[in-house]
Order: structure tokens, then C-alpha cells, then sequence
């Protein structure tokens, strides 16, 4: 359909109602009468004014016809001014009869009716039906024109919106539906080539992310065994010293020597008097520098220890805001999650849950999208109210997980033995179970009937504050 159709025909709608309007404000002058069939009524009616019984009217005119008395002799139908004066008010033609056999009496008279306001009557009522007739093809046009705006400007937006509030999110796997004959077609089409871009570098991101955090832990494994080596000599070499500072002429057993040193480290830290002690200042110099060099092997290790524990508490920095929210949008949650349309999405159950939409979104998008990797099958979804909660519970028919390795897929970086064939990072359910807990719900992951079942259990609104009354 040609984008300027719709225009085009409202156009030409709008000047078929002037046309109508126009012709029905200038056509309001009355017609006059047929003077060719006013004088055939009066010529057939004088013709056959003794047998009126037999008398037929030959032209299109209704009238009637009276006697001398005014009973009437003749009338073309029902209706009609049947005496002068009905004539008169009625606007009717009045033909008088004069007399016959040499009578100027009048013998009669014709009351041809007056069918102007009749006729314009008729006009008025085509008028209004044919304006109504343009108006309802007007506004049925409108309402299509609205539906076609709605699906082919209005809805892309809208997809467009919520598009880009999953990547401000982070999801980057579902992709932008379009249409290439769409209006915005080509404009979508860019939009999905910046996603399937973003999540290239994202996953390059990862990848560099990955790596970071594997040379991290490589270095502190290689960092902490040359400094346990220097922390280890530095003991020796400060005991050595103790001894040597103390007059002892044995070292004896390297266990003993390192609690006299201990003892040593704590007396000198408090500015305590030696016993025995302290005799050669050289000495007293150098287990100094042998306590300094164990003190920063410690310092060292401690750092080192603090930024591999870094590396890995990373994922624990996403933010989440939970509020009020109607349970009527989880169902556009699930509907925009399970976009290859594997599910049947029932209608929730009316109430208000607390939770944050973009996080809700991601832990269901990551739900779909397991399933969609990992089992392919079809998606079995329920919506139940349980106690306190809203439960959302999605079942897929691949034959689930070994039990054992249930309570591990929550954890980070772990997944079941039958994910092995497929690309992943063990991340999607300790994502989904970290943003639950933020929103004061659960994730409970379990086997079903027929593959596994993963149910999301949002929190009601409130329920916290009334379990407390």
C-alpha cells in the first residue's frame, strides 16, 4: 500500500461532504409545478367529469377532485387536501371548474397538491444519508489509517524502546524484530546491526575481563612464592641476628628460634628493655632490617590476596532498584523473554509485586534464553500465587539436569554436564539469583516432569510490612 493512499481518499472525502453540504444549503428554492400536466389534469378531468369513476390520472401529480358541493369525486391517494380551505394552507394548487350548459356557475374544483416540500424533504433525507454514508467511509478510512500508523510507526518505536532499554541493561541476546518492507525497516535493521556489534565487543570485553582475572590469579601465585621464599630467609636472617646479638653460641632448632623471634618482634614493638640484649648496636641494625623486610613480605602478600578477592567480587556491583509494580506487565515480560514465541504466556493473577522491571526482565530473558540454548524444546509457563509470593515457573522438555549437579548451577561460573557442547559462562542463573534475592524473592531450580523446572518467586507489595502487623 502506497504511504500516500490514506491522505489521498480523506482529501477526497472532504470535498465529496462540501459538495454535499454545498448542494443541499443551495438547493433549497422550490421547484414550480408542471404547467404541461396541470393543464392535462384539467383537460381529462372536464373530459370525463361525468364518469368520474372511470376517470385515470395520466401524469405524475396527485390531486383531487370536488364537486360543487365539495364531496369528493376523485383523488389519486390517500392524503391530500380534501376541501379549499386544506388546499389553501397546504400551499395547493386550486383549479376552479366552470360551468356547464351555459352556466357560469362552477360545477367543481381540482386541488392539485403541492409536492415542493415533499420533494425537498426527499432531497434533505438523500443528503443526510449520503453525508453519513461519506462520513462512515471517512471514519472507517481514520481508523485504518490509525491501525497502520499504530503497527507500522507507533509499535516499531515502541519495540525500539524497549530494545534500548535492554541494552542500557546489558542484554545483548535478543534480537530486534523487524520487517525489511517496514517503513523503518532499514532504521531497525541498524539498530539490531549495533546490537549484534555491541555484543562483539562486550564479549571481547569478557573475554579481555577473563583474561585479566586468569593473569591476576597467575601473578599472585607467581608474586606469593618468591615472597614466601624472601619472608622465610628474612626470619633466619633476623633470628640468626637475635642470637648472635644475644651471645647465644648455638642456633639450635629453627621452631625455637622463630618463637624467640616472635617474642623479640612484640618487645621491640612495645619499646620494651631487652634482657641480654641489644649488646652490639651493627647487630641490633641489621635484625632491624630483617623485621622491616618481613613486615612488607606480609604487606605484599595481604595486597595481593586483596586483588584477586577484587577480581572475583566484580559481578556483585549491578545495581538493583525494586518498587511497586503491576502484575499485569509480567505477562509483556514474558511475552518480550520468550522471543521465538515457544511458550503460551497466561494471564497473571491481579496484584502488586515488588520488584525492579529491568532486572526482572534480564532474569527472565536469561531463563528463555537456557532453555532456548540448552533444550530447544518447547516452553511450559505458569503464574501461581503462593504465599506471600508470586511464582512464575518455566518448565522446558529437555529432560533436565542430573540431581547432584542442581544445587550447583545457581554458583558462579558452573554449569551442568550437558552444557558442555554448548557456548556459555555459567553466569545466567547466579545473575537471575543475585537480582531475586536484591528484589526479596527466590530462585529455586529443580527438575519437573518433563525437563527442568526453574521458578522465579517475586515478592508481593507489602506482604513484608503485613507479615510483621
Amino acid at each position: 500500500m502506497r504511504r500516500g493512499f490514506f491522505p489521498i481518499v480523506l482529501l477526497l472525502l472532504f470535498w465529496a461532504e462540501m459538495a454535499v453540504i454545498g448542494g443541499f444549503a443551495l438547493g433549497d428554492a422550490a421547484e414550480p409545478q408542471d404547467v404541461v400536466a396541470v393543464n392535462e389534469i384539467l383537460y381529462s378531468v372536464q373530459k370525463d367529469w361525468g364518469r368520474m369513476e372511470r376517470h385515470r390520472n395520466e401524469t405524475e401529480l396527485d390531486y383531487v377532485v370536488l364537486d360543487a358541493e365539495g364531496k369528493v369525486l376523485f383523488r389519486t391517494r390517500p392524503g391530500l387536501s380534501e376541501s379549499v380551505y386544506q388546499a389553501i394552507m397546504h400551499r395547493d394548487t386550486v383549479l376552479t371548474l366552470p360551468g356547464w350548459e351555459h352556466s357560469d356557475a362552477p360545477t367543481g374544483n381540482i386541488l392539485i397538491c403541492n409536492d415542493a416540500e415533499e420533494k425537498q424533504q426527499a432531497k434533505r433525507k438523500l443528503a443526510a444519508v449520503g453525508l453519513c454514508i461519506l462520513i462512515s467511509v471517512q471514519t472507517g478510512i481514520c481508523i485504518l489509517y490509525h491501525i497502520y500508523l499504530q503497527r507500522n510507526v507507533v509499535s516499531p518505536f515502541r519495540k525500539l524502546k524497549e530494545f534500548a532499554r535492554r541494552i542500557a541493561g546489558g542484554n545483548m541476546d535478543i534480537p530486534l524484530e523487524m520487517d525489511r518492507y517496514n517503513l523503518f525497516g532499514a532504521f531497525t535493521e541498524s539498530f539490531d546491526i549495533m546490537r549484534v556489534e555491541l555484543k562483539k565487543a562486550r564479549r571481547a570485553e569478557a573475554e579481555a575481563n577473563a583474561a585479566k582475572k586468569e593473569l591476576v590469579a597467575k601473578l599472585s601465585h607467581d608474586i606469593k612464592t618468591p615472597v614466601a621464599s624472601i619472608q622465610a630467609a628474612a626470619e633466619v636472617g633476623a633470628a640468626l641476628a637475635h642470637l648472635a646479638e644475644a651471645g647465644d653460641s648455638q642456633i639450635g632448632e629453627q621452631n625455637g628460634i622463630m618463637r624467640r623471634e616472635e617474642i623479640l618482634c612484640r618487645e621491640t614493638e612495645r619499646g620494651e628493655d631487652i634482657t641480654g640484649g641489644c649488646k652490639n648496636p651493627r647487630l641490633t641494625g641489621i635484625r632491624e632490617n630483617y623485621l622491616q623486610i618481613i613486615r612488607k613480605a606480609e604487606q605484599i602478600n595481604t595486597l595481593v590476596g586483596n586483588l584477586f578477592t577484587a577480581a572475583l567480587e566484580e559481578m556483585e556491583q549491578l545495581t538493583v532498584t525494586p518498587g511497586d509494580m503491576s502484575s499485569g506487565e509480567l505477562r509483556d515480560i514474558l511475552e518480550s523473554a520468550d522471543y521465538l514465541r515457544r511458550a503460551v504466556i497466561p494471564t497473571a493473577p491481579e496484584c502488586l509485586v515488588y520488584a525492579d522491571r529491568l532486572r526482572l526482565q534480564q532474569v527472565f530473558d536469561n531463563l528463555f534464553a537456557n532453555s532456548y540454548k540448552y533444550a530447544n524444546t518447547k516452553i511450559e509457563v505458569k503464574l501461581l500465587m503462593e504465599e506471600g509470593y508470586l511464582a512464575a515457573v518455566v518448565e522446558d522438555y529437555g529432560g533436565g539436569v542430573e540431581e547432584e549437579e542442581l544445587p550447583l548451577l545457581k554458583e558462579k561460573f558452573r554449569r551442568g554436564s550437558n552444557a558442555k557442547a554448548a557456548e556459555g559462562a555459567g553466569l545466567g542463573l547466579y545473575i537471575s539469583d543475585y537480582f531475586m534475592k536484591a528484589m526479596q524473592g527466590e530462585l529455586l531450580a529443580e527438575n519437573g516432569e518433563k525437563g527442568l523446572k526453574v521458578t522465579a518467586r517475586i515478592r508481593l507489595s507489602g506482604w513484608s510490612a503485613l507479615k510483621k502487623m
